[in-house]
This record gives C-alpha cells, structure tokens and sequence, in this order.
C-alpha cells in the first residue's frame, strides 16, 4: 500500500514537537510492515529538499504558509494516482486535499487550536485564526478521521463530525519504559521538572510561580527547566527566573539530548505541565516510563495522558496559586501517596506504545 502524508512539519524542522514524532515512528513501522510512504512537508532553512529517512520518503515544499500551496501543485505535476491513501493532517490548517486528491484520503489530527492561537500568533492574526477555525473545520465534518485523545474527539463531535467517523489511535513512546522502579535514583533535593520547548502556549511561566509558592513550604525545593528558550517568551520566563527570590534554586539547561532527557525522567521527582491544550501530552508518559509523576492543569490531552489521583494529580483550577502549588507540597509530604502514583504511572506508560498505535492505524486506514 502506498501513502501519501501532507503535515506541515516534520521532524527535521525546528518548530518539530510530540505530532511530529508520532507521525515519523508510525510511518518507520509502516515502511518495516511493506507501505512505501511520501511525506510532503514544509521547507526550512537549511533543509534538504528530499531524503529518505528510515525507509520513508520526505519531500519539503515552500515555507510555513505557502506548503498547502506547493504540496497542491506537487501532487497534481508528480503524484497524481500514485498513493493507494492520501493522510491530510490538520496542524493549524487541513491541506484540504478532498477538494484535489482523487485517491481515498483521511483526515489525521491530533489536537484542535482553539485558544492556542492567542498564545501563538499576535494580534490580528490571533483572533482571525481563533474565528475561522471552526468554519474550515466543519467544512471537513463528513470525512475519516484519525486522531489520538477523547479529548480531541469531544472537540470534533462538537464542530459536528460525525462519531462513528473518528478513530482514536494508542499515543506512542520512543523510549524503553525502565525495567525496575527500586533501581532509580532520585535527586537528593526533591525536584520539579519542566521539559519541553519555552513556549506561550506552554505557560513555562506558571511553573515559575507555582515553584516559588511552593518552596516557601518546602525550603529545599529544586527546579530544572529543560527545553529551547531562545524566543520572545522564553528569554521572558528566563528572566522572570533570574529575578526570582529562589534563583539559586532555578536551572535553566536550555534543549538537552536524549541521554540528559532519560536521566532527567528518572532523576526529577515530579512533572509538571502547565499547557494551554495537548493532544495527548507525551511528555507526560515519557516520565511516566522512567518512574516519574506528573501534576498537570485540567486541559484537553493533559487530563487524557493523566489518570487523577491514580497516576498523578489533575489540578482542579489552572493557576499556579490554587492547584499547582498546593498539588506539590501534596505529593511531595505524602511519601504512600507518591509512591503509589509513580508505580501506576509506571504501569501504564508500558500499555502506549508504537507498536499498539500502527497496528490501530493500519486498522483504520484499511
């Protein structure tokens, strides 16, 4: 079976996240299971036009904007009725490839925008984005769909896809859960951890606080902060941390590989993710598989990948001064209760796997 995959993004790309190595993972196991599979994606500077990646196939077109373009032009001059299915993956914007395409396509989606928009674009085009969204996204109401959460499915029925249409796939992890909870050693100093790009939508800026809140209860507390910070906003969430009374206590690592990654899920106490909405969330079941808990705020994906009070805590507001705070000193005080969580957590993360989300894929495309 042929594919081909239209996603703005892959995961060469700079601004690549969670979507996007999903997207690769399922497509390496595609091609080790005989699909032969094309993605047409955005170019980026200092991106190779084409390669081939573990047996798939990437094509880069244009830019951020101008992709759904070129991928259109293309697939009319190169691709036409060479795929046996066509995935159009809706990150920000569908390819709307129903309107062009002539072979069986499927819409692949992992998380709505909605309030992402005003975190991620400036005024106007913020709230340009935030308004057309659920027009586009309705005109797509009748197709296939593949996506990854209750939570994103809720999003849809609720523009009017139709249920029986929207098919949830397994999330997926791309590192080997630990084999034995005794044999992780923690920090000396009870430790939170923030990981992942510094973003707005993120809301890095809350964990600052909710930090500072809660080392006033807990004078030993630590907090590493582990992604890229070089924007607008991180340099901002750098700096809120250099001014903070406990700026001793803050480290900042900026992006670390995938050695510093494992030893920071094994060696941190608790994660913490403050986003405005996920998918899934999969950095949450990365900690999980290294022994970790996380405490996270009640939005679409992060209340999927976190089972409340089983393998870690929801909280019941998203602020910093009402939950967040109040969650870590919880947590951290109550050894039985941390200890139980960790190991559930633990448990679960060995259930979402790669293997479990292609062969659910392969269910659906077919």
């Amino acid at each position: 079976m042929k594919i081909l995959w239209l996603t703005w993004k892959d995961l060469k790309n700079p601004q690549a996240g969670g979507a996007e190595r999903v997207n690769e993972e399922l497509a390496k196991r595609l091609v080790q299971k005989g699909y032969e599979v094309i993605f047409l994606t955005a170019g980026f500077p200092g991106a190779v036009a084409e390669e081939v990646v573990d047996g798939y196939k990437i094509i880069r077109l244009g830019s951020r904007w101008t992709v759904y373009w070129h991928a259109y032009r293309y697939y009319t001059k190169n691709l036409r009725g060479w795929a046996d299915m066509v995935i159009d993956e809706v990150n920000t914007m569908p390819f709307f490839a129903e309107l062009y395409v002539k072979e069986k396509n499927i819409i692949f989606i992992h998380q709505l925008c909605r309030e992402v928009w005003f975190y991620q674009m400036s005024f106007p085009l913020s709230n340009i984005g935030y308004a057309l969204e659920p027009y586009y996204m309705k005109a797509l109401y009748d197709r296939e769909v593949i996506t990854v959460s209750e939570s994103t499915k809720k999003d849809l029925l609720g523009l009017g896809f139709r249920e029986k249409k929207i098919n949830i796939i397994s999330e997926g992890i791309d590192i080997e859960p630990v084999e034995d909870l005794e044999k992780i050693e923690k920090y000396e100093k009870p430790t939170l951890l923030s990981f992942g790009s510094v973003r707005g939508m993120k809301r890095t800026d809350h964990i600052i606080r909710a930090f500072e809140l809660a080392k006033k209860k807990i004078p030993d507390l630590e907090l590493i902060v582990a992604g890229d910070y070089d924007n607008p906003f991180g340099k901002k969430v750098f700096a809120l941390a250099e001014n903070s009374q406990y700026a001793d206590s803050i480290k900042f690592l900026g992006k670390v590989d995938a050695n510093k990654k494992i030893e920071l899920f094994q060696k941190s106490h608790i994660l913490l993710v403050t986003s405005v909405k996920e998918g899934w969330g999969l950095v949450v079941t990365e900690a999980n598989s290294q022994g970790t808990p996380a405490i996270v705020y009640d939005v679409d994906g992060l209340r999927d990948s976190v089972r409340h009070e089983e393998t870690g805590l929801v909280c019941r507001e998203n602020s910093p001064e009402e939950a967040m705070a109040e969650n870590i000193g919880r947590l951290l005080e109550d050894k039985a209760l941390y200890e139980k969580m960790r190991r559930k957590a633990w448990e679960w993360s060995k259930e979402i796997n790669f293997e479990k989300s292609c062969d659910m894929f392969i269910k659906y495309i077919h």
